[in-house]
């Protein structure tokens, strides 16, 4: 019934910060909530997790080949630490051994800095989207940083045409509407390390955000609906407006962190086709086709 386009599993998961699941719980937690299949999305930058290897994500994905579909991801500091690092040449051999896409992209620089820049045209030049999550801060925190109104991923956006940028975080998010503040954005961390202070914004979508412009402007935009579900209820009239609008560019994904972690866009789209509030085309579509058509499956 739904094919995940954002999730995480590590080959031996550590106890702290959050326990990731293995390749093994992962199909467990999918065999229990209907999902046919997913991309493992490795981590390679050290802000809040410890890395791992492309490697583990691809040896997950051959264990488990009809389940498991990899992703690749590359630190733009890699190689030379420099914002015209030959990063093509790691790309072209990840997408060569199968790999769909990049990401999660999570380092915590802006997201116009050379460097990451660098990422991005490389990766447009391969032929292989981009997964981005964001932050509202540079230090302190992981993320790519953009601003209110997201005029650094319309940059991006705009040098990178071909560049399928799938849209991620709370961060992107919370853009469905006019913001309050800008710190709505997400949470912050506290130096005992707790994160704290993240108030999503709620109540009724009084004017539009910028994401939507940002859709209607650019065809290389697409949204992954994991972080999506505060933005999606805040507005019971709305939320099922927005994803008829917006059907074709649209994903479902789940963002696993750790086994227990509850699939909430998954059961608000199963409750909006229920009631009729979204058609069974624009379920169908944001659950499983559109991925189908945009990762060639």
């Amino acid at each position: 019934m739904f094919i995940d386009i954002h999730a995480h599993a590590y080959r031996r998961p550590i106890p702290f910060i959050t326990q990731f699941c293995s390749a093994e719980e992962l199909i467990v937690r999918y065999d229990q909530t209907g999902i046919e299949k997913g991309m493992v999305l490795p981590i390679v930058s050290p802000e809040i997790y410890l890395p791992q290897a492309n490697e583990d994500i691809l040896d997950m994905a051959a264990q488990y080949p009809d389940r498991l579909i990899p992703f690749c991801n590359i630190d733009p500091r890699a190689l030379t630490n420099s914002y015209d690092a030959p990063l093509d040449r790691l790309l072209s051999y990840y997408k060569d051994k199968g790999c769909k896409g990049v990401g999660e992209i999570m380092l915590n620089l802006p997201t116009m800095h050379p460097m990451v820049q660098n990422l991005f045209k490389h990766a447009e030049s391969v032929g292989l989207p981009v997964t981005c999550d964001g932050s509202d801060v540079v230090g302190g925190d992981f993320g790519l940083y953009d601003d209110p109104g997201l005029p650094q991923t319309e940059h991006t956006l705009q040098r990178f045409p071909k560049l399928q940028v799938i849209g991620h975080g709370p961060v992107f998010w919370a853009e469905i509407s006019r913001l309050e503040t800008p710190a709505q954005r997400k949470t912050v961390f506290r130096p005992d390390g707790k994160q704290v202070g993240w108030n999503p914004p709620i109540g009724k979508i009084s004017e539009e955000g910028v994401i939507q412009k940002l859709f209607r402007r650019y065809g290389n935009l697409y949204g992954e609906l994991s972080d999506a579900y505060s933005a999606l209820v805040r507005d019971a009239d709305y939320g099922p407006k927005f994803l008829t609008e917006f059907q074709d560019r649209l994903m479902f994904g789940t963002d696993i962190c750790s086994f227990v972690h509850e699939f909430k866009t998954r059961n608000l789209l199963l409750n909006w086709r229920e009631n009729k509030l979204i058609s069974e085309t624009v379920f169908n579509k944001i659950a499983r086709e559109n991925a189908i058509k945009f990762f060639a499956l």
